[in-house]
């Protein structure tokens, strides 16, 4: 079985995004960039799937210009047998990048689709779902536990009243939370050897996949500051402080 792992250029979590001048962006140039940190939760439960025999190979699959390319020298150097990169100008929107994923998808035929469950860049949250839709198979998101049992995989979830399990059939399409594993560090001798694994590029205009933005981004702000809260020493002070806010009780 092979296991397809999508991941995504990001700015690093730990960089403090800044809106552009002119509000048509964010600053990225001379910024840290890495793999999104849910993808990478998933390309560790594909090396470890594959570890425990359940798979035979794990290719990474990423969508953006020539310099996406770093992230899946990452994705090789943690262990995915090979990469494939899906060139494209920029980022395309959800549905462009599950029709683009969808054709990698029926080509390689894996029994498992892994990606996060959001990219941290724009928290949308579609491109999984998207996927499984498309490709007519079973879905599991905010995965935090995976057991493959034969034809089918046991999926634990988080939502909001708690912990799911459910089952479905595979091939399917698995979207990883924060909390199903902690991703292995690399080392560098893995660094060098992720550069003689092989990386295969591929034009999204060849793939008759419409990436026609569906959407316009018309400009960024940066939120407003958080106004100082106000201290009241009792109840009663609460409910004038709220009076004078104009709210009714």
């Amino acid at each position: 079985m092979k296991i397809i792992v999508c991941v995504k250029r990001v700015i690093d979590y730990n960089v403090r995004v800044q809106i552009a001048r002119d509000g048509d962006g964010v600053v990225t140039d001379g910024v840290k960039m890495s793999m999104n940190p849910f993808d990478e939760i998933a390309m560790e439960e594909a090396l470890r799937l594959k570890e425990a025999g359940h798979a035979s190979e794990c290719i990474a699959l990423s969508i953006g210009d020539k310099s996406s390319e770093q992230q899946l020298r990452t994705a090789l150097a943690m262990g995915a047998d090979r990469a494939i990169l899906i060139s494209a100008d920029s980022a395309p929107g959800p549905l462009a990048a599950a029709r683009a994923m969808l054709s990698v998808v029926e080509k390689e035929q894996p029994g498992i689709v892994l990606l996060g469950k959001q990219a941290i860049d724009d928290d949308r949250n579609q491109a999984g779902q998207m996927l499984a839709a498309l490709w007519g198979r079973p879905q599991a998101t905010f995965a935090s536990q995976i057991v493959i049992n034969g034809d089918s995989a046991e999926v634990t979830r988080e939502v909001d009243a708690g912990l799911e399990t459910i089952e479905v059939d595979l091939p399917a399409v698995v979207t990883t939370d924060l909390r199903l594993n902690e991703p292995r560090y690399v080392k560098l001798p893995d660094i060098m050897k992720a550069k003689k694994k092989p990386l295969e590029t591929m034009a999204i205009a060849d793939l008759d996949v419409d990436a026609t933005p569906q959407f316009e981004t018309v400009t960024y702000v940066t939120p407003s500051a958080r106004q100082k809260g106000l201290m009241v020493d009792d109840v009663a002070g609460l409910i004038g402080a709220l009076k004078e806010k104009g709210f009714s009780l």
